[in-house]
């Protein structure tokens, strides 16, 4: 094999050789393969085998074409950041950081602090309140229709100042919508189609009001006076951190996504983020 005169010209042979690097491909290493004069499509070919993704600024991009990389170069190293998998984190308190889509507690504080992920508790059962002062007034009394869920008390615990997490991140989490969608209701996309309620605790179950109806008509959703009003922000697209307009005493609460049908048919498809202030 002939010798190269300098070791930068036998370091570019090996990575374009079958031969394994240890190293990643590296944006000094494009400027080496284009001063070389491979060829846009030798070049383009061994970026598109890689797995490094080059996230580019526009000074980078600036300074690449400076030194020589075509524009159809730069385009196959910009695109390795479009095409790739996110990484996601299940815990990490880092709201820039990618999460799969959910509802998320943050928990402890400095070093200990986590995000804990909250599944969604689906309604066991709906039920009708008030139906005999109902029948009995001729409907001028309001009968509620409640929703229920299992068990207690949640087993996510939060402080009186919780302090939450939505990812709505649906571009690169193609299966988001399974964290939302329960029977008629679809995927969401802002924390304003979700109602937080305080749940009512009853044996061995706790319930939210979601509807009522008397003689003049027949509501759906959470009552005006059974909602707990909350404020949120936009982080980055997609994602919201959210937190309560004051001190939540202890109790149970949830966050409901808005209701796919009206009465019992939409109690049955609720789902509630529930949790617990201690």
């Amino acid at each position: 094999m002939r010798k190269f005169a300098t070791s930068a010209l036998a370091g570019a042979l090996l990575i374009c050789s079958g031969t394994a690097i240890a190293e990643p491909l590296s944006a000094e290493d494009i400027v080496m393969l284009s001063r070389m004069g491979l060829g846009d499509d030798a070049i383009i070919a061994k970026i598109e085998s890689e797995k490094t993704v080059f996230d580019l600024t526009t000074d980078q991009m600036i300074e690449l074409k400076s030194k020589g990389v075509s524009s159809n170069v730069i385009a196959s190293m910009l695109s390795t950041g479009a095409n790739a998998t996110p990484q996601y984190s299940m815990d990490s308190p880092d709201p820039n950081v990618p999460h799969p889509a959910g509802v998320y507690l943050l928990t402890g504080s400095g070093a200990d602090a986590r995000m804990q992920r909250m599944n969604a508790t689906v309604s066991s059962q709906a039920k009708t309140g008030g139906i005999f002062g109902y029948a009995l007034t001729g409907g001028l009394a309001s009968a509620s229709v409640k929703v229920a869920i299992q068990d207690e008390t949640s087993p996510v615990q939060a402080t009186t100042k919780p302090v939450f997490y939505f990812f709505f991140d649906q571009a690169r989490d193609q299966a988001a919508s399974n964290a939302w969608a329960s029977g008629a209701n679809t995927s969401v996309q802002s924390p304003a189609e979700f109602t937080l309620v305080e749940l009512d605790k009853k044996k061995g179950r706790r319930e939210a009001r979601v509807g009522s109806m008397n003689i003049a008509g027949a509501k759906s959703g959470v009552m005006d006076k059974d909602r707990i009003s909350f404020h949120y922000e936009m982080v980055r697209p997609g994602v919201y951190e959210v937190k309560a307009d004051s001190v939540m005493e202890p109790g149970e609460y949830g966050f409901i996504f808005s209701l796919g049908g009206g009465g019992t048919a939409g109690a049955m498809t609720a789902r509630i983020f529930d949790f617990s202030v201690r």
